[in-house]
């Protein structure tokens, strides 16, 4: 029955989708944008269609089991615990962090991000009037062949001892490196942001897309002070209902950004998202959830395989967590961007580009498909990358 969630992928062409329709030609096979080609959990399914039968949509407020559920799942799942009181809905993470900034980082002010990271973060600083400072993660070669990062805290440290900068951008787990930082790591950066008066923003959106038998640790639970974003939406499949909350117990920080999001209009949500959380933070949720995570490691296990047996001049990052392995494509002397752009009209197959993660050499694959539909996107990539590569 658990196989048969993921492999049995509905079509997503002509339903208004955009990591499907917003492809070229009908043969494009997808693998760029981060959501999945999966339905979500059957009984987020069953919640929303009893939602639908009620037939009245209007304006939303969260109730109680919103806010048990919430609280409840995080306690109870990765031993994190705040209170309703810290908790503001909001329609999205992107959203939330575009309102955290305008709330605590001046206009001018630099704002610190861990480079190679997720392409919203530059977008939501510079849209804000603010400067990014980067401290760039370190790449690591490992014995196996794959790669991986750690943070350089000599650059972290430096970025936050500048008079300008009151705010870092914490990726947690880290997209795109595939990062599951750990408890030692996030005390190192709340140590150095708490020194220089740096307050730390941490997207974990991605927090259940573990490898299975792993777990992350919630930045949260080290810095009380910190302001944390959460969201089922990628590990259950349901961006398109907007819901996300924002984690702030400190009263003064969350007074803050409270007005800030009602500046910046986000402060509504509609009757979807509310539904479809409460029923994924539930144990049916747990446990195709558990199922999902299973699957997509397979999915990455035979996209390592194919790469050190058919390219292994493009070494894999260690995929630690989320469903977007990163691969290194400097062995084709062809910038990322190229590399995107002739994948697609060549090869028909689409994934992302690392200059718009703030590196250059890499692409991001998408995994969160079919194993056959993955198999055909692989085929399709190391086709043409060798074929670049022999020329």
């Amino acid at each position: 029955m658990e196989r048969i969630w993921f492999d049995e992928t509905p079509d997503r062409r002509g339903s208004g989708c955009m990591k499907w329709d917003e492809a070229p030609n009908a043969d494009v096979i997808p693998l760029w944008v981060a959501d999945m080609d999966f339905k979500t959990a059957p009984n987020v399914i069953r919640a929303l269609e009893r939602r639908v039968e009620h037939g009245v949509f209007g304006y939303t407020l969260l109730d109680d089991d919103y806010f048990h559920s919430l609280t409840e799942w995080f306690a109870s799942r990765h031993d994190y615990f705040f209170e309703r009181d810290a908790v503001i809905a909001v329609p999205g993470v992107v959203p939330a962090i575009s309102a955290i900034i305008k709330a605590l980082a001046p206009e001018g002010s630099g704002v610190i991000v861990q480079t190679p990271v997720y392409n919203c973060f530059f977008s939501s600083i510079r849209n804000n009037g603010c400067k990014v400072v980067e401290a760039p993660l370190q790449r690591v070669d490992e014995a196996d062949g794959t790669f991986s990062y750690r943070m350089d805290f000599d650059a972290l440290e430096k970025a936050a001892s500048r008079s300008d900068v009151h705010l870092m951008l914490l990726c947690n787990p880290h997209n795109p490196a595939g990062r599951l930082w750990t408890m030692e790591e996030l005390e190192k950066v709340a140590a150095i942001c708490r020194e220089n008066n740096v307050t730390v923003v941490s997207d974990e959106i991605h927090c259940e897309l573990t490898r299975p038998g792993s777990e992350y640790f919630p930045y949260g639970k080290i810095d009380r002070s910190a302001i944390i974003c959460l969201s089922p939406s990628k590990a259950f499949n349901t961006a398109g209902l907007q819901i996300a909350n924002i984690i702030t117990p400190d009263d003064e920080i969350k007074e803050k950004v409270n007005r800030a999001v009602n500046i910046n209009e986000v402060c509504d949500v509609n009757p979807f998202g509310p539904v479809a959380l409460k029923a994924s933070y539930t144990e049916e949720g747990y446990e195709w959830l558990c199922a999902l995570r299973e699957y997509l490691w397979a999915n990455y296990e035979m996209l390592l395989s194919r790469f050190r047996n058919e390219l292994p001049q493009c070494p894999v990052a260690r995929l630690e967590a989320t469903y977007l392995p990163w691969v290194d494509i400097t062995a084709l002397g062809i910038s990322a961007n190229e590399i995107e752009e002739r994948l697609l009209k060549e090869a028909h197959v689409w994934v992302n580009c690392s200059e718009m993660y703030g590196d250059e050499g890499y692409i991001r694959i998408n995994i969160a498909t079919s194993h056959l539909r993955l198999d055909e996107g692989l085929s399709r990539l190391i086709a043409w990358l060798k074929k670049e590569l022999n020329k």
